[in-house]
């Protein structure tokens, strides 16, 4: 009892010890260039190649702009923030703080999660002013907003435990999953149409059920039942923050 009464008393010192590293990245980093080209700009100009001359009315384009850039901007502050703090010392400082590494990992990952949803409004907004796009189904839009964004938050932690003081080294790295995922995640190309052999790489990527999530708040119609998409982003967010705790723990014994 005198271990669980010890483990309740510390949650809100580590929760408020994840929001002030969450608030130390909003005040620092949100406005740096590299973070607004990679984590908006980047997914707007690649999804504007890949949409223009498409005839797929907006309804069914949206939903796919607002995962492309969830899958972007969440992923994009961790890669720069843990490798510069890495090469001014802060970072040696933080992780021994008297804090436990379960907090610096979601603090870290709360910080993205924030700048994604902040940047995920972007596109929805659009698509309701300009193209008058209809949400059909409020909670699939709003589970879909917060479990995708934390999950590739958490993915972009995960990967910024490389010990590199270079974001270049991460975001390279970081390309070669974010890139392929948009391809076999139904968001350019239905999942029904995604060959066999290529069927199974889709069951692989969170981005396939963020993608259906909020494809259900437009279409009302989805690949997989909500209840999947909901409990196949939670398992990811889970594998991704234990695999991002080993990992810092790893490299930072």
């Amino acid at each position: 009892m005198t271990d669980l009464a010890e483990t309740l008393r510390q949650i809100p010192v580590e929760l408020s010890a994840a929001w002030a590293i969450a608030k130390k990245d909003i005040l620092i980093y949100y406005l740096k260039p590299n973070i607004i080209v990679s984590g908006a700009l980047f997914p707007l100009f690649m999804f504007l190649a890949f949409a223009v001359g498409r005839p797929e009315a907006p309804s069914v384009m949206i939903p796919g702009l607002i995962a492309i850039t969830i899958l972007f901007s969440a992923s994009s502050i961790e890669p720069v923030s843990i490798p510069i703090e890495r090469r001014m010392k802060t970072f040696d400082r933080l992780i021994s703080a008297p804090i436990s590494l379960h907090a610096v990992v979601f603090g870290e990952s709360m910080s993205g999660f924030l700048y994604s949803l902040g940047i995920a409004f972007v596109p929805l907004i659009a698509g309701i002013v300009l193209f008058g796009t209809p949400i059909l189904h409020i909670a699939p839009l709003v589970l879909g907003l917060i479990l995708t964004s934390f999950c590739f938050a958490t993915m972009g932690t995960l990967f910024a435990a490389y010990p590199t003081e270079s974001p270049g080294d991460i975001m390279s790295m970081l390309n070669l999953v974010r890139l392929p995922l948009i391809f076999v995640s139904g968001v350019f190309i239905p999942l029904n149409q995604i060959p066999a052999v290529g069927r199974f790489i889709t069951y692989l990527s969170p981005l396939t059920y963020g993608n259906d999530l909020i494809q259900a708040a437009y279409a009302g119609t989805t690949s997989f039942s909500p209840l999947v998409d909901i409990a196949m982003l939670l398992i990811f967010i889970l594998v991704f923050q234990f695999a991002a705790n080993l990992l810092y723990r790893k490299f930072n014994e």
